[in-house]
C-alpha cells in the first residue's frame, strides 16, 4: 500500500515546542493530545462528534471565555492532504499552553488575560478518516473494498474526502445546489477522492456534528478554517454582509502577509466559511497556508506557524 509511514512525532519533555517530523495521523493526533493533557491540566479536550468510522473528532478548550460572544474556534485538516494544518495548530496550543504556565507575554498578548478573559475551541484534525487514509492507505479498514474503488486503486497519496468519498469542504449548505450542478457539468456522480460533496447539506457525521456545535455554541464569534496552500484568506460570500468581516480580515492579512481574495468556481460554494458567513452571520475565514503542492512537507510546519502566529493570538482580542 502507498504512502505508509512511521510515526515519529518527537514528544519531549524539556521546554521546548514538540516537534513533528511526519505527517499528522489519528494515533499520532491522540497520542500528542494525550501528552498535552496531562501536562497541561488547565485545557479541556473533548469530542465535537465522531467519523463515519467512528474516531471521535478532538477539540481542545483553551481558557475560560469570561465575556459572551467573544470566542473563536479554529479548524484544520478539512481535507485528506491537509493533514499539515493539524500539526501547525498542535504548535499553537502548546505555545499558549507554556505561555500560560510561565505567565508569559507572546505577540503582545498576555496569555493569562487571555485565558481568563476569551476562550478559544480548537479542532486541529477535523477529517480524521480521511488524513488517516491519505497517510497509512487502507488496509484493515472496514470500507477497504469500496475505497479502492472509489479511488480507483490503492494509491491514496492524494485522498481528500471522508471515508465515505464526500469532500468535507463541499458538504455545507452554502451555495449547495448550485455546486451540484457544477458537479454534473464535471463528470462527479459519487463518492470519490475529491469535490464530491455528498448526497444532501450535512449528510456527513463530521460536518453535521459540526453544525450542530456553531448553532449551540453562540458565543463563538469568529471561525478561521486552516487549509493548504496558497497564502490567501478568503472571506466569506459575496453579497453577504457581517458587521467587522471586513475589518477584522483585513487585519489578518496583515498579521499573516497573507493576500485577502475571493475563491472561485466550485471553491466559492459548500464551505464551512461560507455557511458561518451565510447562515449565522458571524465573521469567518478561511487562510490557505503555505505554498507548493499538497501534501505539504512536514518541514513547513515552523515557517507556516511563524506567520500565523501572531493572528492566533491576537484574534481572539478582535472580537
Amino acid at each position: 500500500m502507498a504512502n505508509k509511514q512511521q510515526i515519529s512525532t518527537k514528544i519531549n519533555h524539556k521546554n521546548e515546542l514538540t516537534e513533528f517530523n511526519s505527517p499528522i495521523d489519528y494515533r499520532s493526533l491522540m497520542t500528542t493530545l494525550q501528552y498535552f493533557s496531562e501536562k497541561y491540566p488547565f485545557i479541556g479536550i473533548t469530542y465535537m462528534g465522531t467519523s463515519v468510522l467512528g474516531r471521535g473528532i478532538p477539540m481542545v478548550t483553551l481558557g475560560e471565555g469570561e465575556y459572551k460572544k467573544r470566542s473563536v474556534l479554529y479548524v484544520g485538516c478539512h481535507h485528506g492532504m491537509e493533514w499539515i494544518t493539524s500539526a501547525v495548530l498542535l504548535r499553537f496550543i502548546e505555545e499558549y499552553c507554556m505561555a500560560y504556565e510561565g505567565g508569559l507575554n507572546l505577540c503582545n498578548v498576555n496569555v493569562r488575560k487571555l485565558f481568563k478573559s476569551r476562550c478559544i475551541y480548537v479542532i486541529p484534525q477535523f477529517n480524521v478518516d480521511g488524513a488517516d487514509i491519505q497517510i497509512n492507505g487502507v488496509d484493515g479498514c472496514i470500507l477497504q473494498d469500496r475505497l479502492i474503488a472509489m479511488n480507483c486503486g490503492d494509491d491514496f497519496s492524494d485522498w481528500q474526502a471522508n471515508a465515505r468519498g464526500v469532500d468535507l469542504n463541499h458538504n455545507y449548505d452554502a451555495g449547495f445546489g448550485y455546486y451540484k450542478q457544477l458537479e454534473a457539468e464535471s463528470g462527479i456522480f459519487g463518492g470519490g477522492k475529491t469535490k464530491y460533496s455528498g448526497e444532501a447539506p450535512e449528510s456527513e457525521p463530521e460536518v453535521a456534528a459540526m453544525c450542530s456545535f456553531l448553532r449551540y455554541a453562540s458565543e463563538i464569534g469568529t471561525v478561521l478554517t486552516l487549509h493548504s496552500q496558497g497564502e490567501e484568506i478568503y472571506v466569506g460570500p459575496k453579497g453577504v454582509y457581517v458587521p467587522r468581516s471586513g475589518s477584522i480580515g483585513t487585519l489578518i492579512s496583515r498579521m499573516t502577509g497573507y493576500r485577502l481574495s475571493s475563491p472561485s468556481g466550485g471553491a466559492a460554494y459548500g464551505g464551512l466559511t461560507d455557511w458561518v458567513t451565510s447562515e449565522l452571520r458571524r465573521p469567518s475565514f478561511t487562510i490557505e497556508c503555505g505554498k507548493g503542492e499538497n501534501p505539504l512537507p512536514i518541514e513547513d510546519v515552523k515557517p507556516i506557524y511563524s506567520r500565523l502566529r501572531e493572528a492566533f493570538f491576537s484574534v481572539p482580542l478582535l472580537i
